[in-house]
């Protein structure tokens, strides 16, 4: 028949996935493939000579230690900001599955967050920072002189950076524990119950278990969207104090586009994309190894 024959089966492949496939080869594959060439070249960006240099970046790289200090910042706000989220998401999502009245109302303000723009949040969160919780502070404490911003110092900025992507991330893994919590057979659980498991035990042994897709999904979201963040860090703390807060992909940015050195930020970005896809793909491999099914 027609239909078993290669041509056809290309054909269709074509006319359905072709049009997706060709953007995603010119948007994703191509940038990559010319940002991998020129982590071999030395360019300003400008200069229409692009001269070879070997491994010359990846060498400039491992010996910026710019670039692995801001890694390792990069390393701690992740932690901590991926822990904070996921307790937070999880626990918003059994509030909001939990019968209360009025809990889709609940569940759209607690998304909300995640639909403003990272740059407008950061800007947002800034004026806070800088303004009203100074006044608060001040106020509270009466002291004479004004007190100082949490922004002003460098584990303060931190302390923010955190502080705003669990507000930002949180509702959006929210809706799939959400998800996973409404995929959890009732049946399981009324059986737990029956059995003598108080609540807390069933939700501990019966559906934490049965949700541990949920968990490997949000976990490997968060950990990504945590690695590669960079415009809240641009308008929250633009690096400040004293470049004390810069996160890797601002290094990797400010390497490329403000000090004109294209070869030796793409090299460091690349390093950077490796270690964040090793870290998600290794914790979706022992994730997933663990799952459960009803």
């Amino acid at each position: 028949m027609k239909r078993n024959k290669l041509s056809y089966k290309v054909g269709q492949f074509f006319m359905f996935a072709g049009p997706a496939a060709v953007l995603f080869a010119l948007v994703v594959v191509v940038p990559f493939v010319y940002g991998l060439y020129l982590t071999f070249t030395k360019w300003d960006g400008i200069s229409p000579q692009k001269p070879f240099v070997g491994l010359d970046n990846y060498k400039a790289t491992f010996a910026d230690s710019a670039y692995w200090h801001s890694l390792i910042l990069t390393i701690i706000y992740s932690v901590v900001s991926v822990v904070l989220i996921n307790i937070l998401a999880f626990f918003l999502a059994y509030l909001v599955t939990s019968g209360i009245k009025g809990q889709n109302f609940f569940r759209a303000g607690f998304f909300i967050p995640n639909l403003i723009g990272g740059i407008v949040l950061g800007y947002v969160w800034q004026f806070v920072f800088n303004r009203a919780f100074v006044v608060i502070g001040t106020a509270l404490t009466k002291a004479e002189n004004t007190v100082p911003s949490l922004l002003s110092t460098p584990n303060g900025a931190l302390f923010c950076l955190i502080l705003v992507s669990v507000w930002q991330y949180a509702g959006y893994m929210m809706l799939i524990y959400v998800a996973g919590f409404m995929g959890v057979d009732q049946s399981l659980k009324e059986a737990a119950l029956i059995d003598g498991c108080s609540k807390s035990q069933a939700i501990l042994h019966v559906t934490i278990p049965l949700m541990r897709s949920s968990f490997v999904q949000c976990i490997f979201l968060s950990t990504t969207r945590c690695f590669m963040v960079y415009d809240v860090n641009l308008s929250l703390t633009n690096g400040d104090p004293f470049n004390s807060s810069v996160l890797a992909a601002m290094h990797v940015y400010n390497q490329a586009f403000v000090y004109k050195q294209y070869g030796t930020g793409q090299a460091e970005a690349l390093v950077l994309f490796v270690i964040c896809a090793a870290i998600g793909m290794a914790q979706v491999y022992f994730g997933k190894k663990g799952e459960v099914e009803a």
